[in-house]
């Protein structure tokens, strides 16, 4: 029962998490500077909410919370700081195409590092999902061209694995508290966009948008998703992870009236019946089986 309900508030938390990074493109459109300068702004009204969330929860406690961490926590760190910092140079070089496309392999690299690190085997639930979603994608982009830049492909491909191992690092070590180690990449983000970045380019508006973007898109979505992923099977978050896909075209078009292209909303659609019909598969695979959680329990491969 007890495994049933973290099951449940794992799947809320990344579940949330993903429509909070789906925002992205909104808060960029929204702000009309160079993605640089953006990045840095955001990194740092992220790294601000986000330490004093760490503060207000552990109080006294915040010093030896990151002390800690350990190596597993800088790891974290450093995969999530990659993870973000080589976004934005792969759009640069390559086209929007190539980097979803590649980044809606998450499932599959996930899985398998999962498999060969953590021995959660992905049942066939699983993988039929995430190659469900991985379809979705491909519609939504309307049959775009593929290896525009090799470089940028590789970045991209980078930026895929290093989220990856984020996502199996959270699921390892889940008795390591991570939200710390969320906050600490984010500040290595913000520092590693700085010699690009106009720092005095945004005005007060432009700043109060650049906050609710650092809060809503970096903060909870980071927060939510370390919390979360510690609880579910690691191919399971990542999967969860493809709604953002669907719902990043959404946001714009009830923001800005830019009506998608009609295959988005097809590829949005068959993204969403992939995630949650796994998550009602899982979800009631797991009320049956007390001992475990879904496809990992099946397995007998629980996290140690």
């Amino acid at each position: 029962m007890q495994d049933h309900i973290h099951y449940r508030l794992g799947v809320l938390c990344v579940t949330a998490s993903a429509v909070a990074w789906s925002t992205a493109g909104f808060f960029t459109r929204l702000i009309p500077f160079d993605a640089w300068t953006i990045l840095f702004w955001r990194g740092v009204f992220a790294g601000l909410f986000t330490t004093a969330y760490i503060v207000w929860r552990y109080r006294g406690e915040t010093l030896r919370l990151y002390r800690s961490m350990g190596r597993p926590g800088w790891l974290f760190a450093l995969c999530s700081a990659i993870g973000m910092t080589t976004f934005i140079p792969a759009l640069k070089l390559t086209t929007v195409a190539d980097v979803a496309i590649i980044y809606a392999t998450a499932p599959f690299v996930t899985a398998v590092l999962a498999w060969i690190w953590l021995r959660e085997r992905p049942g066939a639930t699983t993988w039929i999902a995430a190659t469900l979603a991985f379809v979705g994608v491909l519609v939504t982009l309307g049959g775009s061209g593929f290896g525009a830049n090799l470089w940028g492909d590789l970045l991209a491909f980078t930026m895929t694995v290093a989220v990856a191992v984020a996502m199996v690092i959270c699921r390892r070590h889940r008795d390591i508290p991570m939200v710390p180690a969320a906050a600490l990449s984010i500040l290595f983000g913000s520092i590693v966009s700085l010699p690009w970045a106009d720092p005095m380019a945004p005005g007060p508006m432009e700043l109060v948008y650049l906050a609710l973007f650092g809060f809503f898109q970096m903060t909870l979505g980071l927060t939510l998703f370390t919390i979360g992923a510690r609880l579910i099977p690691a191919a399971h978050t990542a999967l969860i992870g493809a709604l953002e896909a669907p719902l990043a075209p959404l946001w714009v078009w009830i923001a800005f009236a830019e009506l998608p292209p009609l295959l988005v909303f097809v590829g949005g659609a068959i993204v969403l019946i992939a995630v949650i019909g796994h998550i009602l598969v899982e979800n009631r695979r797991s009320s049956a089986e007390p001992t475990g959680v879904g496809d990992a329990a099946a397995a007998g491969a629980e996290c140690p």
